[in-house]
């Protein structure tokens, strides 16, 4: 994907610093450095291609005056750092962005063919032509990675020398110099011709894309790292790296993690306490921490000790009881559990201030008939903010598993680091629950649960089929609850962006699926202003929020793809969902948690043979 032409006003990549003569080669959006040119992705500019620079070393640093802090309380915790930073801006008055990196190295000169790294053409200074044929060089169409997230150049010279044991020699050994051309019979990978001028026979790039192509000529993964820079050795490791076109989403996705701002850490009180949350949790009493802040601040506190201890309670209060060191995922469903409390509960005018990020109450109309549908507890989320931030990322994940691959890091300290990139969003919403009594009587169905069973099974065994070790495959989260929420977010997007005139991309669901929560919430949490103009609040009024339950269900009963969508016995990559498709309940990628997977809308209206199983059968008979 290439971004954008530069425009002037724009976000996000490399400006002229005169300290360092740096050249600016292009802007992206700020988002897009947390979801798509995040650290270690690749960047196309024009016709050059740059990977983007971890977060520490000299030269690789986001500027605090671009790229100013931003506060989450919870999920700084969870991720184990004091705050966040937004990605560097890039307007006229900018001198810094985001760091890139010349990658890969590997170019060919569509004129001459030759096929070398980029300074061996002798380019003149800021420029990427060829120095003899002054055309403009094309960086290598393929690179390669393995699943622990190193990055490297494709092998050309052992792939053309593979014939004569190339494999276990050193490159350029022969003193010959390669070429690459096309023979313009195709546009397969058969056309692409490599050969070298020491005389062995030249050979095309098929096959190359094979699983074992690399590890068939005794090369394994040399753990190279190249957007932490040179200077960071490379690390062991014994994965067998595989071929990727450099342009893949394979290549790079990211590990994003977010949570909403909720009471007590929505007004940004607790901000100028950021960096001393570690060391204050270790104290006691209210004397030591008194005298912890004056110490710290030099006499002046920002916030009052009261309002600390308060605050200090209500941390304490999210760590999950009967481990000393939870893992990640438990203390990530924890933050999950209090975000359910609180949207079920809201806030009330005594509880806000001028500067509340967080605004739910409940509705002006009545809800008794929503009871009638199976649905109870709507709330208006009036107002919200949302954090996101990149944790990590991960090379030749599967994009239709809900769990992540190995992460790789964005800086090379060994170290945690004190922040990370993130984004906030905000906007608005509105979030509803199952009535518990009927979910749990829907439940105890054997048809009900046999039919997420196959999903569960199905989910499972694609997760260890791409595993790297089968022996530790995580859970899928497939459940009969978690199905029906699931679905019920996506035909509630569908019909909000028909009736509503939502685009569907603009809207994301979060789902609260565990044994003691069964909610959803839909929201308009983007970086742009579409949606948040109180309309979709509106429609979480519960005259309104009938209908809408109504509608989203009756039109969830057909699809244009029925009868096979709906008598499918397996659909989706690995049979991970059942009657879902494009035709009816999927959605665009930025708006599914779930990557489109564990869908089943016959869990909603039941199937022809046996209308009982849908949750919302009645409302169809």
């Amino acid at each position: 994907m290439t971004p954008p032409p530069s425009r002037r006003r724009g976000a996000g990549t490399e400006r002229r610093a005169p300290a360092h003569n740096l050249l600016r080669r292009g802007a992206v959006r700020r988002s897009q450095m947390i979801t798509t040119y995040g650290v270690g992705s690749l960047v196309a500019v024009d016709h050059e291609s740059f990977v983007v620079s971890g977060l520490d070393g000299a030269d690789d640093h986001w500027s605090s005056d671009e790229s100013p802090r931003i506060h989450e309380r919870r999920l700084a915790r969870l991720l184990g750092v004091q705050y966040f930073r937004l990605p560097p801006a890039s307007d006229e008055s900018s001198k810094d962005g985001a760091r890139v990196r010349r990658f890969p190295l590997m170019h060919s000169c569509p004129e001459c063919s030759e096929l070398r790294r980029h300074r061996d053409f002798n380019p003149p200074p800021g420029r990427s032509v060829c120095g003899t044929c002054e055309a403009d060089l094309v960086p290598s169409r393929f690179v390669i990675a393995c699943e622990a997230g190193h990055l490297d150049e494709f092998p050309y010279w052992h792939w053309v020398h593979r014939a004569t044991g190339g494999g276990t020699t050193t490159a350029g050994q022969c003193g010959g110099t390669l070429t690459l051309r096309s023979s313009g019979r195709s546009s397969s990978l058969r056309s692409i011709i490599v050969s070298c001028s020491c005389g062995v026979p030249e050979v095309s790039m098929e096959g190359s894309f094979r699983r074992k192509a690399l590890k068939d000529l005794g090369l394994g993964c040399r753990g190279t790292r190249p957007w932490l820079g040179t200077s960071v050795p490379a690390q062991t490791c014994g994965s067998a790296p595989r071929t990727l076109q450099r342009g893949s989403s394979a290549v790079w996705q990211p590990v994003l993690k977010s949570a909403l701002s909720i009471p007590p850490w929505s007004d940004g009180r607790a901000d100028p306490l950021a960096e001393h949350w570690a060391e204050l949790r270790e104290l006691n009493s209210r004397e030591q921490v008194e005298m912890c802040l004056k110490f710290t601040f030099k006499g002046e506190i920002p916030v009052p000790v009261d309002e600390v201890m308060a605050l200090l309670d209500a941390e304490r209060e999210e760590d999950p009881e009967g481990e000393e060191t939870p893992a990640f995922d438990h203390r990530y469903r924890a933050l999950r559990h209090k975000e359910y409390e609180r949207l079920r509960t809201g806030n009330d005018e005594r509880e806000r201030s001028r500067d509340e990020q967080f605004v739910c109450e409940t509705p002006l109309g009545d809800p008794a008939e929503l009871r009638l549908l199976g649905v109870t507890g709507p709330m208006l989320v009036k107002k919200l903010r949302e954090v996101r931030a990149l944790k990590a990322f991960t090379r030749l994940a599967d994009l239709d598993s809900t769990t992540e691959g190995k992460e790789a890091a964005l800086s090379a300290s060994e170290q945690a680091p004190a922040w990370l990139p993130a984004m906030e969003v905000r906007g608005e919403g509105v979030f509803l629950r199952l009535d518990a009594d009927r979910l749990d009587a829907w439940e105890r169905s054997t048809v009900v649960a046999a039919r997420a069973e196959r999903m569960r099974t199905a989910h499972e065994r694609l997760i260890q089929q791409r595993a790297s070790d089968p022996t530790r495959v995580p859970a899928s989260p497939a459940t009969p609850r978690m199905v029906l929420l699931h679905t019920l977010a996506h035909v509630l997007i569908n019909e909000w962006s028909l009736d509503a005139g939502y685009p569907a991309a603009s809207l994301r669901e979060r789902l609260y699926a565990d044994d003691d929560m069964a909610g959803i919430l839909v929201y308009t949490a983007t970086s742009d202003s579409a949606g948040s103009l109180g309309g979709l609040v509106a429609q979480g009024e519960p005259d309104r929020l009938i209908h809408t339950i109504d509608a989203a269900v009756r039109r969830a009963e057909w699809c244009s793809s029925d009868p096979l969508c709906v008598e499918s016995e397996a659909s989706g990559t690995g049979g991970t969902n059942l009657a879902a498709c494009h035709a009816c309940v999927m959605l665009p990628e930025t708006s599914c948690e779930h990557n489109n997977i564990l869908l089943d809308r016959a869990l909603l209206v039941g199937t022809p043979e046996d209308p009982r199983i849908g949750f919302f059968a009645h409302l169809l008979s």
